[in-house]
């Protein structure tokens, strides 16, 4: 497929190179740079300035059903993802697309965090992509992300859209949902892909339905490993749990996978029912123990380092730089501090 899909003066050039298929934006005649170096430039001092979110809990909200956009800021949610994907009808995404503005503003009012959920297809994506480039937009969720390629093309039409808007440059951020097993074998090219990336969570359920399987425990932890390994080698922030995201009910055994995927280095994690936001805010914060011991660590770390030490101990355990450094970790994750992209 090819050709053009003219949006309230933007035009899309859609761009089907391979079965991942491309997308930029650009007037007819515009030759867009070969290399991202010229993009890249321009997002030094954003990359330079902006750190990661906190983003205990991401709480979807089907963009087309007027109630829940209504009231998704009341729910507690560090950010809230107005969805325009799966959630949404076919026959309902051109009014989702249309009131999305409005959407926008509302979910936002009380300082969460903003996000809004494209399609993968070409024209539908296209269609996205005008609607959501919008200011109070804070991040874009990239379902279906197979390749750095696809990134990199999305991030230059959300740069050209930014530039023909006039909004600030490298402002909306990316977090890519790793949906197919191919995209395991390109997770670390993927993380870097490009400075707009900031947080990358498996699909659950569209990865285990690619594979074959049950989104069950044995089939979901290599997968998400994967991406948590990925993500942190990248600086980004990895999201989600060792389970399936439908099974909100088990409020217990949603907590149990919670607190595990705390444990195992998950900042936080997607949520599809209100009824999940006050459990991943829990289980995704440190306690006031953990509180309590990572001041004590860091407290004691001062002492040593004026008195020349590197190591010492506490409680009758071994203190070096990785545990001071985990110290500093819990400290930062404090609910206390403030949120933002």
């Amino acid at each position: 497929m090819s050709g053009y899909v003219r949006k309230r003066g933007a035009v899309f050039v859609l761009k089907s190179l391979r079965a991942s298929d491309h997308l930029s934006l650009a007037p007819p005649g515009y030759n867009r740079p070969r290399s991202l170096f010229m993009i890249k430039d321009t997002f030094v001092a954003v990359d330079g300035a902006m750190s990661l979110p906190r983003w205990r809990s991401l709480l979807f909200v089907p963009a087309h059903v007027p109630r829940f956009v209504e009231r998704a800021h009341e729910r507690g949610a560090d950010g809230v993802i107005v969805d325009l994907e799966d959630s949404v009808p076919q026959d309902k995404k051109r009014e989702a697309r249309r009131q999305l503005c409005a959407s926008v503003a509302k979910v936002g009012r009380k300082g969460a965090s903003v996000l809004v959920r494209v399609n993968r297809s070409l024209r539908a994506l296209a269609a996205d992509l005008d609607a959501a480039v919008v200011a109070g937009v804070d991040a874009l969720v990239l379902s279906k992300t197979d390749s750095p390629e696809w990134v990199s093309e999305i991030a230059d039409a959300v740069s050209e859209l930014e530039r023909e808007r006039n909004l600030p440059l490298g402002r909306i951020r990316f977090l890519a949902q790793i949906e197919t097993p191919g995209a395991l074998q390109k997770l670390s090219a993927i993380a870097s892909s490009h400075p707009r990336m900031v947080a990358m969570a498996l699909g659950p359920e569209d990865f285990s339905a690619a594979v074959g399987g049950a989104p069950e425990l044995d089939l979901l932890l290599t997968p998400n490993l994967s991406v948590l390994f990925a993500a942190r080698a990248a600086g980004l922030l990895p999201l989600g749990f060792i389970g399936s995201i439908g099974a909100f009910s088990d409020t217990h055994k949603l907590r149990e996978a919670a607190e595990r995927a705390r444990r195992l280095g998950f900042a936080g994690a997607l949520a599809i029912h209100p009824n999940q936001v006050a459990i991943f805010n829990d289980a995704f914060s440190p306690s006031p123990q953990e509180l309590e011991w990572a001041r004590r660590v860091l407290a004691a770390e001062k002492d040593a380092t004026a008195q020349g030490i590197g190591a010492f101990a506490l409680d009758g355990r071994m203190v070096d730089p990785p545990v001071i450094q985990r110290a500093r970790d819990i400290i930062a994750t404090d609910p206390g501090a403030g949120l933002g992209v």
